[in-house]
């Protein structure tokens, strides 16, 4: 199918067209799932995630540029979504309300809160701000790499990708990005 006729369908899913939304969902379902199948192995869990894949693509499909393929822009989506559900699950929690319970008896939690310091908590939001104001004193180029990098949490590919430059270009400039904050940050 070409780039076309995939951005003919685009449209006249954003116009509602139902039969549209299915003739995507057919054309990059199986694509979709053997991306994650590869990441989860698991069947069951494949099939969630594909569907909530789709759901989220769609809700956002008035977001897609059509300057990228439309098959990478779904496989990001989907590449994004499955990270997110595997970092979940390997998120293990201990309830701090009840004692854990071992073979010689229980364990309670007492845990001190240094969490706030109102000037550590200024300090720290000073910081902040004098960081982001070096970071928007950049030249553009720089700039957008850096947030793109640091700010959004873009691979070097993805960057590349979005930005339309090459991996080689985007790695200088965020190293240039990097020594021009080092530097300014210094002087300040």
């Amino acid at each position: 199918m070409s780039k076309e006729s995939i951005q003919k369908l685009i449209n006249r899913a954003l116009a509602g067209d139902q039969k549209a939304y299915e003739a995507l969902l057919k054309r990059y379902q199986n694509g979709v799932y053997n991306l994650i199948y590869q990441m989860i192995k698991n069947r069951e869990e494949t099939e969630d995630l594909v569907q909530e894949s789709f759901i989220k693509a769609f809700k956002s499909l008035d977001s897609y540029n059509d300057n990228y393929a439309f098959s990478t822009w779904l496989y990001k989506i989907a590449f994004n979504h499955c990270i997110d559900a595997i970092r979940k699950k390997k998120l293990k929690t201990l309830p701090l309300d009840r004692p854990i319970q071992l073979r010689e008896g229980e364990i309670h939690h007492e845990i001190r809160d240094d969490s706030y310091s109102p000037e550590g908590d200024f300090l720290f939001s000073e910081r902040k701000k004098l960081i982001q104001e070096t970071i928007n004193s950049l030249p553009e180029r720089y700039r957008i790499a850096i947030i793109l990098r640091h700010q959004q949490d873009h691979s070097y590919e993805e960057i590349s990708e979005i930005l339309g430059i090459p991996l080689g270009t985007v790695k200088a400039r965020i190293f240039r990005a990097r020594e021009m904050l080092k530097k300014k940050l210094q002087e300040k």
